[in-house]
């Protein structure tokens, strides 16, 4: 999938402190959203078609995803 991040407003979620890195989230012009890891901005970048987006976030509100911490 071949997305335009030049115009991309790229944001952290209201949970995230100032000190601390995470991920950024960009909501694209063409529907796909974009993620980042903050404190590699020009890094790579990830990108969801809307549909998946969906499914991905949907299963971290619901606890469907068995994620290991470090």
């Amino acid at each position: 999938m071949s997305a335009s991040l030049s115009d991309a407003t790229w944001f952290k979620s209201s949970y995230s402190s100032a000190e601390r890195d995470c991920v950024e989230v960009a909501f694209l012009r063409e529907g796909s959203v974009s993620v980042r890891d903050s404190k590699n901005p020009a890094g790579p970048v990830l990108v969801f078609t809307p549909s998946v987006w969906d499914s991905f976030t949907g299963c971290i509100i619901e606890g469907g995803l068995d994620v290991a911490w470090a």
